[in-house]
């Protein structure tokens, strides 16, 4: 297909320079080939070219069980596993019917959002040093390390964190957990309002970004668009609030919303916002934390206490079974959708009563926003696609996986 639309932009008459960016270009995140079909400086055509990443991650998992998946969701936006992981983890939990404690899905919401944040400054960092501000992306970089840092506190992991379980989480956080993210708060804040100082004024940041790349909300929705790129057209939609998951329904934030130019400056501010919002959510969710366990109960999916398992016989089946097989999931097909960092990340479940799904299928919000990438640099400069591709946000692991 992508040899026939090669062929296509090139014409017949061959007229017109055929260029290729990418897969190894350092500007298109990854794999990422783009063929551009240029009149001088001009684009008149872009074709993107996928697939240099694939790792058949929706079938691999039909022969692992539900929760060895959370191994392959932490590889797709490696830059934000924990919400790939809670995306899955919804829709199984929702198919298979499994109870959520209360503590355990307002700990998610943390974990949901520290991913947005390291999602995020991994965005603006590598989107500001590609159109050239590397002081920012040193910043961005310093305030992710604090990220990472509390993951690995959370976990004793930093990018791949599967502390989730169907059910809830493999076990309470420790206490330094929370006086570190509590104290981080703020630092946050702090940096994100530098980032603001840095590049909402300045004059080069607005000649690369203000009027580039625009599209209106309703070829935003018609494209199937998500996240920032859908909110920047103006677009007021925001999974958390639609179609609440786990405890965004008790918590208070605003969704940022963009004027409707829909232009790569556009998409860049309401990130911003959206990162402010995320440390409002954390700041509630650690003042009203309720008190219980944070696994239910639930002997499918349930881990057996330790201790049990040198005296009953039972719990040492249980436990080898739920290991070695999974858990059965009812027959029946479902699909979730969560807000991802990037966008509506969706997983389509099929169960055959087993404990492996017998078909897996994820909406990556990636792979639907890079399509726009042709409408949004047609007739501009070359330079732009550098710009344009930084705003869509895109991870090819979540768009090959």
């Amino acid at each position: 297909m992508a040899t026939v639309e090669i062929e296509r932009i090139a014409g017949e008459d061959d007229s017109g320079l055929i260029l290729n960016m990418g897969p190894q270009h350092p500007s298109t995140h990854g794999v990422l080939r783009v063929v551009l079909k240029m009149d001088g400086e001009y684009i008149e055509e872009a074709v993107p070219i996928i697939g240099y990443l694939h790792r058949g991650t929706e079938k691999i998992a039909e022969s692992e069980t539900y929760t060895q998946i959370l191994g392959y969701t932490d590889r797709m936006d490696y830059t934000a596993a924990a919400s790939s992981n809670l995306g899955w983890l919804v829709a199984v939990e929702t198919l298979a019917g499994i109870e959520v404690p209360e503590r355990a899905q307002w700990l998610r919401c943390i974990v949901g959002e520290l991913g947005r944040l390291a999602g995020h400054l991994v965005w603006i960092g590598t989107h500001a040093l590609d159109i050239g501000a590397m002081s920012v992306f040193l910043y961005a970089f310093r305030a992710r390390e604090r990220v990472l840092e509390l993951f690995e506190e959370l976990c004793g992991a930093r990018m791949t964190h599967s502390v989730m379980r169907p059910g809830g989480f493999l076990e309470e956080p420790r206490e330094p957990f929370y006086e570190k993210l509590e104290s981080s708060l703020d630092y946050f804040i702090k940096e994100i309002n530098q980032f603001d100082k840095l590049l909402s004024k300045n004059d080069l940041w607005l000649g690369r970004t203000v009027d580039v790349g625009v599209i209106s909300g309703d070829d935003a929705i018609a494209m199937g668009l998500s996240g920032a790129c859908l909110r920047g057209s103006g677009v007021e939609w925001d999974i958390r609030k639609a179609e609440p998951y786990a405890a965004y329904d008790k918590v208070e934030f605003d969704i940022p919303t963009g004027t409707g130019k829909g232009d790569v400056y556009s998409r860049y501010l309401l990130r911003l916002e959206e990162m402010r919002q995320s440390v409002r959510i954390m700041r509630q969710v650690i003042e009203h934390l309720p008190p219980g366990p944070v696994m239910t109960d639930d002997a499918r999916v349930a881990r057996p206490d330790t201790p049990r398992l040198y005296t009953d016989m039972e719990a040492m089946i249980n436990h080898f079974w739920m290991y070695i097989h999974g858990f059965p999931v009812p027959r029946g097909e479902t699909y979730v959708a969560i807000e991802a960092p990037k966008g509506e990340l969706g997983f389509y479940v099929v169960s055959d009563g087993s404990g492996k799904p017998y078909r897996m299928h994820v909406r990556s919000p990636s792979f639907v926003n890079l399509q726009s990438l042709p409408y949004l640099v047609k007739g501009r400069l070359l330079a732009d696609v550098v710009s344009v591709i930084g705003s869509i946000d895109i991870v090819l692991g979540e768009i090959d996986r």
